[in-house]
């Protein structure tokens, strides 16, 4: 589980292929003393697994699953990447609940300078889009932003100058491809309510479905 709260731009040192899938070794400054084999670091979202480590740098394998569904498949060589290590139990979120798991991938469509910050405009997959609600929240590139006028198929986010010095989010330009997770108890209540049968009409909160589960006794009415 990580925050959205980047602690480090790596680079990309190498990337060879393995089976299917692929390992990288990425360049970091992050202190990898506590970090142990097979512990996680999320890497432009994409939660990784740590399989060789030394002194400035780190190896993760990436399955093709991983290649297909983020946009780890176009790094070349020296790319930039955010960096995060896993939450400590009971450290602070500063962010918001990331799993690592990317939904989609998106599209920057548009940026434009709001006072000394910067708007940006994503295009999402619908059934990315879909999740997001105004004020909540979403990872862009594993970066924990806040959600503003979610449309049918785009959502806008304002990087405040803080996220413009410590990520790389400013550098984006229109086309730019970037991974998107959004927020996991969004995921669950959407399951919640719509039973897990999204095309069962059936499927609705209404006051037969709440007394059922023992929010309320109809008989208290």
């Amino acid at each position: 589980m990580f925050t959205g709260i980047i602690e480090d731009i790596g680079k990309l040192l190498d990337m060879r292929q393995k089976h299917q899938g692929a390992v990288i070794r990425v360049g970091t400054a992050l202190d990898l003393d506590d970090v142990k084999l097979g512990d996680s670091i999320a890497v432009n979202g994409a939660c990784l697994t740590v399989v060789a480590k030394d002194s400035g740098w780190f190896e993760a394998d990436i399955s093709h699953e991983t290649l297909d569904a983020t946009t780890m498949g176009q790094l070349s060589p020296r790319s930039e990447l955010h960096l995060e290590r896993a939450m400590a139990l009971g450290g602070r979120l500063g962010g918001h609940l990331v799993t690592g798991h990317v939904d989609g991938v998106g599209r920057v469509v548009r940026t434009t300078s709001s006072g000394d910050g910067l708007d940006m405009i994503i295009e999402a997959p619908h059934d990315v889009a879909r999740l997001l609600v105004p004020k909540g929240s979403v990872a862009v590139d594993g970066v924990s932003l806040t959600v503003n006028s979610p449309l049918a198929d785009t959502f806008r986010v304002t990087l405040v100058p803080h996220t413009l010095e410590q990520t790389m989010l400013g550098r984006l330009t229109e086309g730019s491809q970037v991974n998107l997770e959004t927020d996991i108890i969004g995921k669950y209540v959407r399951r919640f309510v719509l039973g897990g049968q999204e095309s069962d009409p059936k499927s609705v909160v209404d006051e037969d479905f709440l007394a059922k589960h023992g929010f309320f006794d109809k008989g208290d009415q």
